[in-house]
């Protein structure tokens, strides 16, 4: 409960700040050390001194929102960079608006120009389906930022892995156990991330003198079921194979149960890798070989570097590597095993 007459010169002197420190805390509107902002929260907590967040944007023009547009919100793989971004903004003035694209760019666009009609002071894509020009447009409207894609002169503002490096290091993995026909779960045609990690399993067959096959290479949407029935189609079609490389680990789940279904075991018929390392992945049976993606990390990052742009601050993104996830999902080669079982 708020005490009676607290003021924001009582809010200093408690956390030992100046207060001008108080105030940049409360609204946002500079950079505060982390020790002096966590004193700061602390006093307002024991104070229970609840800053007037309404009147202080009708002053300040500032709604204090970040809109943070997903292609899904519901995805596993979004909602743990949301989870890091909600986290990231915890002690500050600032709360996430979410909304989801739904993989089509008439959504997305709605979804955008709701956000900035509702004044939010800056926006995160995580992912986009828009053309390049278009998102250069929205950066001229509102402070912008860009994870899982690259686009021409926003640079600085956009946050981008090395999916072709990560889709070769799941590939090597299964090579080097010995397997030589590999099926690939890829993404939707033209997805940034899709292509590029198709593009590295590619490259790692043809590192390895190994050929590419297209009938090896199956049509999947990132969602359990389409890597289900893309599966399907392989082992219906009798087309031999000993290892699944899965465009991500909800595709993964998918051909998994296919598999099953089928009568096949994982990894003593097939070998299944992955690629995002969601939390789940570790608990599934048998738990999931995968190249990690450090959504959560990604996350914060995302939200601290959103923090000091609205503040006028250099946007500066930090560079995460991928590493492959090795459980028991794989396993060598065996030259006796059954490849496929109609």
């Amino acid at each position: 409960m708020k005490k009676s007459g607290t003021t924001i010169t009582e809010v200093a002197r408690v956390a030992g700040v100046s207060v001008s420190t108080v105030s940049r805390t409360i609204n946002g509107t500079a950079f505060v050390a982390e020790e002096k902002r966590e004193a700061v929260n602390r006093a307002l907590q024991e104070l229970g001194f609840q800053p007037n967040y309404l009147a202080r944007s009708l002053i300040t023009g500032r709604s204090m929102t970040i809109g943070v547009i997903a292609e899904e919100i519901v995805s596993p793989y979004y909602a743990d960079v949301i989870r890091g971004f909600e986290h990231g903004l915890f002690g500050t003035p600032y709360q996430p608006v979410l909304q989801s694209g739904h993989w089509s760019q008439q959504r997305e666009t709605d979804a955008i120009e709701t956000l900035i009609y509702r004044k939010v002071d800056a926006l995160v894509l995580l992912g986009s389906t828009l053309p390049d020009p278009a998102l250069r447009d929205i950066a001229e409207r509102v402070p912008l930022a860009v994870f899982g894609r690259h686009v021409p002169g926003l640079e600085a503002r956009c946050l981008t892995l090395d999916q072709y490096g990560g889709a070769y290091l799941a590939t090597r993995h299964l090579i080097e156990l010995g397997h030589r026909d590999i099926a690939h779960v890829r993404g939707p045609d033209g997805q940034q991330d899709a292509e590029e990690r198709l593009r590295g399993y590619q490259a790692a067959l043809r590192d390895n003198d190994l050929p590419f096959e297209s009938d090896l290479v199956v049509q999947g949407d990132f969602l359990e079921l389409t890597a289900y029935q893309a599966t399907l189609h392989l082992l219906e079609h009798r087309r031999p194979f000993t290892a699944i490389f899965a465009a991500n680990d909800q595709m993964a789940v998918g051909a998994r149960l296919a598999l099953y279904r089928k009568g096949l075991r994982v990894p003593d018929d097939v070998s299944l890798v992955g690629f995002d390392d969601l939390p789940g992945s570790a608990f599934t049976t048998p738990p999931l070989t995968t190249v990690q993606q450090p959504t959560y990390q990604i996350g914060r990052a995302l939200a601290e570097s959103m923090l000091g742009l609205v503040q006028g601050q250099t946007p500066t993104l930090p560079e995460f590597g991928l590493t492959l996830s090795v459980r028991e999902s794989t396993r060598p080669l065996r030259r006796t095993a059954t490849r496929r079982r109609s």
